[in-house]
């Protein structure tokens, strides 16, 4: 069975290079990524139209590789005209293979694909060594037609690591590739 090639990058290249970053005694303590989800909230379109939950669901599934689940609403909200159980969005956890395969395709061929980028922000660290990315829209993908496409959605990307705070998981994300703005 062949590996992906993130996985060998970070076994070969990123977990050296983080430990004698950051001095760590034994390579079971250099940070990893745990799994990565990838969120896709559909709000009042979402409501009125059950077709794009589908398409969503669809788009969401050819992005990741994975079959996309409907996220249902936790409780009425009647400005919204939003029922308790209502599909409000879609997501997508990916562990292991996988998710090494679209961290791979996200930094090679996606992100560069995203107009006017100047590098991603360094803000969407939790305090915790997890970082929240949002992309304007799913169109960056080479898998989505844009054709096809009823409606541009964003989406949310969370990478949770077993780095215990964010200088880590900044480092770590670093070595993988993503470009993150110069920080001043």
């Amino acid at each position: 069975m062949e590996t992906a090639r993130f996985r060998q990058k970070y076994e070969q290249e990123v977990a050296p290079a983080l430990k004698e970053q950051f001095g760590f005694k034994s390579v079971m303590r250099v940070p990893k990524i745990q799994k990565i989800c990838i969120n896709q909230g559909l709000g009042k379109f979402g409501i009125a139209d059950k077709k794009l939950i589908d398409a969503g669901m669809n788009e969401m599934t050819m992005i990741a590789g994975q079959k996309a689940v409907a996220t249902k609403s936790k409780k009425d909200i009647s400005n919204f005209k939003l029922r308790k159980g209502m599909p409000i969005g879609v997501r997508v956890t990916l562990r292991g293979k996988r998710m090494y395969e679209f961290l791979d395709r996200l930094v090679s061929v996606s992100i560069p694909r995203i107009r006017d980028f100047r590098g991603i922000s360094d803000k969407g660290f939790d305090g915790r060594g997890n970082y929240t990315l949002g992309i304007p829209e799913q169109i960056i993908f080479p898998e989505i037609d844009i054709d096809k496409v009823a409606k541009i959605n964003g989406m949310d990307i969370t990478f949770v690591t077993t780095a215990q705070n964010d200088k880590e998981c900044l480092a770590l994300l670093k070595e993988f590739g993503l470009p993150f703005k110069n920080q001043k």
